[in-house]
């Protein structure tokens, strides 16, 4: 007679976190890596576009930077 309906309880916070993608060289998470190729990126982006050929560029910088922490980046 309980009710089959209910869902399991959510994983607790220490499990979420824990199961987050680290990168290998730095330990940090995919949003903390590379922040100078992060922010040239982004400034570049906001001001021109993703598909200015100068953003690109850095777009394909900001990949690579993230393939070297050990990010499967495609």
């Amino acid at each position: 007679m309980g009710n089959s309906a209910s869902s399991p309880a959510p994983p607790a916070a220490d499990e979420k976190i824990s199961s987050q993608k680290v990168g290998i060289k730095s330990g940090k998470k995919i949003c903390c890596c590379c922040p100078e190729t992060k922010q040239a990126r982004d400034a570049c982006v906001l001001k021109n576009g993703e598909e200015d050929e100068d953003c690109k560029r850095l777009i394909e910088l900001h990949k690579e930077c993230l393939r070297g922490e050990g990010f499967d980046v495609k």
